[in-house]
């Protein structure tokens, strides 16, 4: 069932929808923290306790029923909040498959208002993809079906039904989708209790307001932003570690938040993946953009600690052009996962080949379009080449298997994460801003951060489905009030 015609929302109707939606929560229990630094309080005052870190409960793809329904989420020892969950779970839980199986799961909706899941990165048809104009009603179920055929890689899944994508997730509704494949295999790398997935928000200190949606005009702006530091639902993470290799798969599930993530130790990360799975290499490096919707795999030897090191996965504090003056701006400094080495002697680790995947590069081309992001006034603010979305016009038409460059243009002052739904692509130049390429985006993307004054090119190609798939700012409060267009694939 569709939502309707996908007209454009105007930030007073946008306001009306986000106040009616919250009022559907009540409120829970509470729970303050001050800051995201954990500095204490007062004078005298102990720092906010740090919550284990819990790990999503894993499921297979092959044949799932999932729920979507009001809960409760524990977010402390003595804290739960209401929120939305999928299957009761907070995160909603990990869907594993490999490369040629086929998916199976049945969406049942329980929640007040309509919904639709995406399942982010994962090359599906276009009927599959969780398009908005396919959002099932309140009590209605929706069954999926597709084979995965994509290379191992961290993808994740979320609503996105129009004007309601960014509370939906708010209240909870988001989960990991791990493919793996025997090329992966083969590398050997750690798995099990080793294996650390962290789904990174950031959100309100209180617990009554943390998973509460009720953005204010500077939100419908520039995007939510909070100032405590969530991991897989609870705030202030953290997680005992032995002296061994460990990998981090990392999802940016936030509202609009841009992390720069680096260890406080200055220890380099070593990243392997990406988007769209394994880079062609192993890239050392010191710091990783991440922005809403995009994933990082990296590796991290505690081996290198002695036994009761604290190490904290920070995000770097960065300033933006023009930034305006939000209370919990862009580029704020954050303490979101600390890792406590436990007692133990270190691991002998063999060393990870110097090739990861082979990918092949997309070959140069003449063929050229071109999209400006743009971010002004009050009503319909958010535009891509100055239109909002509608879902039932098609913006773009791009022939099946056919390599273009795909032009973003950031025309204005607040950061931009552009996700395609469809396919994935590769990111060839950045102008402006950063000026740069980083080594950990090599290899496939399917969403790429445009920070402002920056011109990003990639080298795309819809070579599997035919159909209409979305191009939007994974911003949510953008995507929500429009920033988004359709490509039909022909």
């Amino acid at each position: 069932m569709s939502l309707g015609t996908g007209s454009p929302l105007s930030r007073r109707r946008f306001m009306r929808l986000a106040a009616g939606s919250s009022a559907l929560i009540a409120a829970g229990g509470v729970l303050s923290l001050s800051s995201c630094d954990d500095p204490p309080s007062g004078p005298g005052a102990s720092k906010p306790v740090r919550s284990p870190l819990p790990q999503p409960v894993s499921m297979s793809a092959r044949a799932l029923a999932l729920t979507a329904a009001a809960g409760v989420a524990r977010i402390a020892d003595d804290v739960s909040a209401p929120a939305w969950l999928f299957n009761g779970l907070l995160p909603g839980p990990t869907l594993r498959a490999r490369r040629g199986d086929i998916a199976r799961i049945r969406l049942q909706n329980y929640l007040p208002e309509p919904t639709i899941v995406h399942w982010h990165g994962l090359l599906v048809p276009a009927a599959a993809d969780g398009h908005p104009v396919y959002a099932i009603a309140s009590g209605m179920s929706l069954d999926y079906e597709f084979p995965i055929v994509q290379r191992a890689g961290t993808f994740w899944y979320h609503p996105h039904p129009h004007h309601y994508t960014a509370a939906q997730i708010q209240r909870g509704l988001a989960g990991f989708f791990i493919v793996e494949d025997e090329e992966e295999d083969a590398l050997g790398l750690p798995s099990g209790s080793r294996e650390i997935l962290l789904l990174l928000q950031d959100r309100d200190g209180d617990g009554a307001e943390a998973f509460s949606y009720a953005p204010t005009a500077a939100d419908l702006r520039a995007g939510m932003l909070r100032n405590v530091p969530f991991g897989n639902g609870v705030p202030l993470p953290t997680v005992n570690v032995v002296g061994a290799r460990y990998r981090f798969r990392v999802l940016n599930g936030s509202q609009a938040r841009v992390f720069r993530l680096a260890l406080d130790t200055g220890t380099l990360l070593s990243v392997i993946g990406n988007d769209g799975g394994l880079l062609p290499s192993r890239a050392d490096v010191e710091s990783v953009y991440l922005g809403v919707g995009e994933r990082i795999d990296f590796l991290v030897d505690f081996g290198a600690f002695p036994a009761g090191r604290k190490v904290v996965l920070q995000s770097l504090p960065f300033s933006l052009p023009l930034a305006s003056g939000d209370p919990y701006p862009q580029g704020l400094h954050m303490n979101l996962l600390e890792l406590v080495r436990t007692e133990g002697p270190a691991q002998d680790e063999s060393p990870l080949p110097s090739t990861l995947s082979t990918v092949p590069l997309l070959e140069s081309t003449t063929s050229e379009r071109r999209f400006v992001l743009q971010s002004a006034g009050d009503e319909d603010m958010h535009q891509i080449n100055g239109r909002t979305f509608d879902m039932n016009r098609v913006d773009e038409q791009i022939p099946l298997g056919q390599v273009e460059r795909w032009v973003f243009h950031n025309d204005s002052t607040l950061p931009h994460p552009v996700h395609l739904h469809g396919t994935h692509f590769q990111v060839v130049a950045r102008r402006g801003g950063r000026n740069r390429v980083f080594p950990y985006e090599a290899g496939w993307k399917d969403t790429v951060l445009v920070m402002p004054l920056e011109t990003v090119e990639v080298l795309v190609t819809f070579d599997l489905y035919r159909g209409v798939f979305p191009l939007h700012c994974h911003n949510l409060q953008h995507e929500d009030m429009g920033m988004m267009l359709n490509v039909e694939v022909i």
